[in-house]
């Protein structure tokens, strides 16, 4: 199979939509309950191309079809975290474990470079075993572990906080 990653367009919105609200039905890469709506997708695109942050999707250019999607923001909204950031990637269970979220992220990391960021922040569910070795393997470092923090499916949900810093200063 043949895959391109390149900034995600409003046309990508539905099939965003689609992985996204797979996830909020079927897994813990997020612990939001309640599947969204294009229009939430639709601000959400918009409101981070305002601010300059990314959003990438990963093409099977053969199907001409969005495998997976990336983007990152800012950690959190007081200006003395101006330079770390928070990210996501999210595939498409029918493209799962081909490799394409390590390379999404590998993306994320160099253009969160270019771009001068300092640290990036991922937060992981802790039964995400193959995201949090994915982490590691891209040099990423746990850095907390927040017992009972969130809930989902019923059931109380810890976070593993790993970080990566972006440059030597």
């Amino acid at each position: 199979m043949s895959y391109i990653i390149r900034p995600a367009t409003e046309q990508d919105l539905p099939e965003i939509l689609e992985i996204y609200n797979a996830e909020i039905l079927n897994g813990l890469a997020t612990w939001n309950e309640q599947p969204y709506d294009l229009k939430y997708f639709q601000t959400w695109l918009k409101q981070l191309q305002q601010q300059n942050f990314p959003v990438f999707v990963i093409e099977d250019s053969i199907k001409n079809k969005v495998a997976g999607y990336a983007d990152y923001a800012s950690f959190r909204n007081f200006s003395g975290y101006k330079y770390s950031v928070e990210h996501s990637v999210y595939i498409s269970p029918e493209y799962a474990k081909q490799g394409l979220g390590k390379r999404l992220m590998q993306h994320l990391i160099e253009h969160a470079k270019l771009n001068n960021m300092h640290v990036m922040i991922a937060g992981i569910d802790h039964e995400n075993i193959g995201s949090i070795e994915l982490h590691k393997k891209l040099g990423f470092v746990q850095t907390g572990y927040m017992p009972q923090v969130g809930q989902k499916f019923g059931n109380w949900r810890d976070l593993v906080l790993m970080q990566l810093m972006l440059n030597n200063e």
